[in-house]
């Protein structure tokens, strides 16, 4: 990390790059804390810093005053492993990961798989029943259909037999989740599982779980926008997180978070997008639909005790959309935070929010 007299965006810029050159997925989330623990002069405790490339994006670790005893180098190692292994049960882009195994097999009965698989894909379960299959966690071939999965297509729209053919293959309630032994079973053979949208919270709390085991207090760990913070930065605050404004031409900060004890997640429909014939079509699908959301909502923001919980959903109340999601989050208690693009704004920058009241009383800066 560098520490510079302040010289206005100079100051910023070499922080921010990472960030801007990261590879983003759902919505890029600027690390405010990066900013107010790395590059300030006044951080008055020690920062240990560790990032690294998993799962098609990044992670990074912040801790604040690392036991004496602690090992950087052994932890790095240990969380690579973690990640790695993560990754090698549930990716969809690794062959021989384990859920690309299940994926390709073609049998109903009761494929054995590992109990971090399972505990994933039951939480996925709990979700999709709780927001009435919003969440979906065989969406997998609209997915791929309309060019945002594991194989990359043309910006072309998907004729009316292929969408036909790929929802016939979706829905959560055609999949089986048995916890002993550990076993997933599909009622149908080209049943296609796809954790993308749960995973990375998964890991950002596997990641917590081993830093807090050699008795680390105080974190801020984030894997592709994902985050749970413990305790305090550098500076002895609550871990404070910036919302990105949700347009496509510029990255600003919308809205700063406190995070305290607690994952985070957001979705958004702005960043991973393709158009034809100046129409958007974002990479958030609808199962109920088979195509991408339509709805005017630009971001969802959710904060739970588990990132897990947080990534999953931010990608339901997204999908659902501004009015049914936000009443479904209020009736939940979920911490949520609506961006809404404005009707009939003169541009694509102008936005409304909702807030529900468990958000504003979780995050609130002090």
């Amino acid at each position: 990390m560098i520490s510079k007299p302040y010289d206005g965006w100079t100051r910023w810029r070499p922080c921010l790059r990472p960030l801007l050159q990261a590879p983003l997925i759902g919505l890029l989330l600027w690390l405010a804390a990066l900013v107010l623990v790395g590059c300030g002069q006044g951080s008055e405790q020690q920062v240990l810093v560790l990032r690294g490339a998993t799962m098609g994006t990044t992670y990074s670790l912040q801790i604040v005053e690392p036991p004496a005893a602690l090992d950087r180098d052994a932890l790095a190692e240990q969380i690579s492993a973690q990640l790695s292994d993560i990754n090698g049960l549930m990716s969809t882009y690794q062959p021989s990961s384990e859920l690309s195994r299940f994926n390709a097999s073609n049998a109903t009965d009761w494929f054995l798989v590992s109990p971090e698989l399972v505990a994933v894909v039951s939480a996925a379960q709990a979700v999709s029943e709780a927001s009435a299959g919003a969440f979906d966690v065989t969406v997998g071939p609209l997915v791929n259909l309309w060019g945002f999965g594991p194989t990359v297509t043309a910006d072309v729209l998907p004729s009316a037999a292929e969408l036909q053919a790929a929802r016939a293959r979706v829905g959560w309630q055609q999949l089986d989740v048995q916890l002993q032994p550990p076993a997933l079973r599909k009622a149908r053979p080209d049943l296609y599982v796809d954790l993308s949208a749960i995973a990375k919270g998964y890991a950002v709390d596997r990641v917590a779980a081993l830093i807090e085991s050699v008795g680390v207090q105080n974190y801020l760990v984030e894997i592709g926008g994902e985050l749970r913070g413990r305790g305090i930065n550098g500076r002895g605050e609550p871990w404070q997180i910036a919302i990105e404004r949700p347009e496509t031409s510029k990255r600003a900060m919308f809205r700063v978070v406190a995070l305290r004890d607690i994952g985070m997640a957001t979705s958004g429909d702005y960043r991973n997008f393709f158009e034809v014939d100046g129409e958007r079509y974002s990479h958030t699908i609808d199962p109920a639909t088979g195509r991408p959301v339509g709805h005017r909502l630009a971001s969802v923001t959710v904060l739970a005790d588990q990132a897990m919980e947080a990534d999953a959903w931010a990608t339901a109340l997204l999908v659902l959309g501004p009015e049914s999601g936000f009443e479904l989050a209020e009736r939940l208690g979920l911490a949520a935070f609506f961006i809404e693009h404005a009707q009939d704004a003169p541009d694509d920058e102008s936005f409304l929010t909702q807030t529900t009241a468990a958000f504003s009383r979780l995050s609130t800066v002090p």
